[in-house]
């Protein structure tokens, strides 16, 4: 029995520290995405690496509601951050990496997306028999 309130407890006391940190990385990314539009501002022009850069943050800002509504967090999500970061990557870095350094970073971005593409077909020929697939949402 007293097993049992530890265990609630400590559950209870992970699930408000998950979601103390959730928190932290939503305002951490609003704060990060005002900063850029403000530095965006300044500048005067926005360039391929800021807008690809604020679409990071709308992926994380899209990942945090998907897992705060559902509680769940499909394995897609990361994936689309490190396509796009690795796509960023390349466009600013583009002028000081050699043939092989370009061909790596798009090696890695063809296996992300094939990854999505392998992670979606698995959702569609074998659904979760509990009703606990993530991709019809």
């Amino acid at each position: 029995m007293e097993h049992n309130k530890i265990t609630q407890w400590g559950m209870q006391s992970l699930g408000l520290v998950e979601k103390l940190v959730l928190l932290f990385i939503a305002l951490a990314t609003i704060a990060a995405t005002g900063h850029e539009a403000v530095r965006m501002w300044n500048a005067g022009m926005v360039t391929v690496g800021d807008l690809l850069l604020l679409f990071l943050y709308l992926e994380v800002m899209s990942m945090l509601k998907h897992y705060l509504g559902s509680g769940k967090l499909p394995v897609r999500y990361p994936l689309y951050i490190g396509i796009v970061a690795l796509a960023r990557f390349m466009v600013l870095d583009i002028k000081e990496l050699d043939a092989w350094q370009i061909f790596s970073v798009s090696g890695a971005i063809f296996i992300l997306a094939l990854s999505v593409l392998i992670v979606r077909y698995g959702h569609v020929r074998f659904p979760y028999m509990d009703g606990t697939d993530l991709q019809s949402k």
